[in-house]
């Protein structure tokens, strides 16, 4: 984590949604409460506003300054507003490094990797499936179209319009500059440092997140 400037999230990785401090989250709030001087930006994260309705209540009541944005407006906002880095959470993880985690975080990470900026994500261990060596065999769930039809009971668009709206998407571990967990920080090439993350005894969730937010890394 930089000491100070602008960091980029997607979705909601708090207490709200995980348990504890979080995950993505709790490394902002680790390293805010640490005394960095960050400013968050909020992907709203489309179709349900994760980001919108829990993110920014979360870093509300963190006391952590933040910015709501359209999820469409990521890249711009790396290029205009001098992010420093990108963490997000994740919901399954391969041995490659692979991540799956809320739709619309494949594309922030393509807009990280051409801005230059690194892309880190934040997960428990038990994310990681060990069985799987890449995520071409992570299951993807697509959702329910009614979701892209409207927001709550408004609607945008025209009754039985045809969708496509899977619930997650798959990065891939090329993108991803390190993988924090409570038994350490996995790093390039994660073939070998994930694997090694599953005979590790933990030592907190709390000192991996202190050791991301020092920019120290952990063992």
């Amino acid at each position: 984590m930089p000491a100070s400037g602008a960091v980029l999230t997607h979705c909601n990785t708090g207490p709200l949604a995980t348990a504890g401090s979080g995950t993505a989250l709790g490394v902002i709030i680790a390293a805010h409460d640490g005394g960095k001087r960050l400013h968050v930006y909020v992907d709203e994260t489309r179709p349900l506003l994760q980001g919108a309705r829990l993110t920014m209540f979360e870093l509300a009541q963190a006391g952590v300054p933040a910015t709501l944005i359209a999820d469409g407006a990521a890249a711009a906002t790396m290029r205009t507003k001098s992010v420093a880095a990108v963490i997000v959470g994740a919901d399954r993880i391969a041995r490659n490094g692979d991540a799956a985690n809320k739709i619309g975080t494949y594309g922030v990470a393509i807009a990280a990797a051409h801005h230059g900026i690194p892309f880190y994500v934040a997960a428990p261990r038990s994310s990681i499936d060990f069985s799987l060596a890449d995520g071409s065999a992570i299951h993807i769930e697509e959702r329910a179209p009614e979701e892209l039809w409207g927001v709550g009971s408004h609607a945008t668009a025209p009754p039985g319009t045809r969708t496509y709206n899977p619930a997650f998407d798959v990065t891939p571990g090329r993108l991803i500059a390190g993988i924090v967990t409570e038994y350490g920080v996995a790093r390039p090439p994660y073939d070998e440092s994930i694997p090694d993350l599953a005979g590790r005894p933990s030592f907190g969730i709390l000192a991996a997140l202190a050791a991301t937010a020092s920019d120290e890394g952990a063992p």
